[in-house]
């Protein structure tokens, strides 16, 4: 650990880790808690701080210590917690969303509202937060209509992702099942009323999207057809493509899952499942440019994230966490430097302070 204070105290940062219990056809049993060095990325297992039903997606309030997840079940809900400065969680609130197998979720950057795609039911549901952080009934709750080309996965909707507005007013909604992203505003009542559709390519299956920092760029994984596509957005309710490129160079099946914009907007990193990749993309250009591709450990990476100067790969099958240093000046991870072995990981949350005696 880096030295802290000139008292001699130690600080680290800690991490949230979700997971796939047995409910969702895991070996997990709920959220992890780890303490994460600053200096070598190093993940310490601290204990399973809650004990809950598949909390695949993981997110904090974006002024408040309280940790979301959603709980991936036929009857879905998203459930609450206040977060201690030891990572343990205290529970504040369960609800129901109203729908079936919800897979993400997000909070609006002014904390009032909560967001949930339903991927089985293909639906997006909000929740008012009150000052606590808490959960309240459910204030509106939409369903998508339609299907896409590929029979076996677009059936119908399956609303994979919520993207809310920096500035709170809107939200992006994208959906695998029909090609599209929806575009809606949203009101002080916790409404949605939706102002745009944008249709992606037939077949994309369109799974995340990552923004850029300066609010105009947008990129999207496409999971069936293993594409990015760039996005240029208007602030409003115009969203323009730029163009496509590959997720990836390498031989055999390729089905994107996270994609994230670096902090400091420089580069894009994208999970490739199949083959078991990150690919590397610069962002100088109009298109993203490819720059390396590297191997993940295994071959299931469902979720990146970025702290620090490390990049976390949560391998879902490989019962891992893997960490790899990132070069500051090309943007690629180096070899892996250090593992966690833990049930079916599906995300990694940092973001949380800590300062150890």
């Amino acid at each position: 650990m880096a030295d802290g204070s000139a008292s001699g105290t130690t600080a680290g940062e800690i991490v949230h880790i979700g997971c796939y219990t047995a409910a969702g056809g895991g070996h997990g049993t709920g959220i992890v808690a780890a303490r994460r060095d600053p200096v070598t990325g190093a993940l310490d297992p601290l204990d399973v701080v809650a004990t809950t039903p598949s909390p695949s997606f993981l997110v904090r309030h974006p002024r408040l210590p309280v940790l979301y997840a959603v709980n991936e079940l036929t009857d879905g809900t998203v459930s609450a917690w206040t977060v201690h400065p030891d990572g343990a969680l205290t529970a504040l609130a369960v609800v129901p969303t109203g729908g079936d197998g919800p897979c993400h979720l997000a909070v609006d950057p002014r904390g009032r509202h909560l967001f949930t795609a339903n991927y089985g039911s293909g639906s997006v549901s909000v929740h008012p937060l009150d000052g606590t952080g808490a959960p309240g009934e459910r204030t509106d709750l939409v369903r998508h209509d339609g299907r896409g080309p590929v029979p076996d996965r677009q059936d119908g909707p399956h609303a994979h992702m919520v993207s809310p507005d920096p500035a709170g007013t809107g939200l992006f909604a994208v959906d695998l099942g029909t090609d599209s992203i929806h575009r809606y505003e949203v009101g002080g009542d916790g409404r949605l009323r939706e102002v745009a559709r944008v249709r992606t390519r037939p077949g994309t299956g369109p799974r995340h999207l990552a923004r850029h920092p300066d609010g105009r760029r947008c990129y999207l994984a496409g999971e069936l057809d293993a594409s990015v596509t760039a996005y240029e957005w208007d602030g409003g309710a115009g969203l323009t493509e730029r163009g496509r490129v590959g997720a990836s160079r390498r031989s055999g099946p390729v089905q994107p899952s996270e994609i994230v914009v670096g902090p400091d907007g420089r580069f894009l990193y994208l999970a490739n499942r199949g083959v078991g990749t990150v690919t590397v993309f610069a962002l100088d250009d109009d298109l993203p440019r490819y720059v390396d591709e590297v191997a993940t450990t295994g071959d299931w990476p469902r979720h990146i994230a970025l702290l620090g100067a490390h990049l976390y790969v949560a391998q879902e099958r490989a019962g891992a966490v893997v960490v790899f240093p990132v070069d500051p000046e090309t943007g690629v991870p180096g070899p892996a430097s250090a593992r966690l072995e833990t049930g079916t990981p599906t995300c990694v949350l940092g973001g949380g302070s800590l300062i150890f005696p």
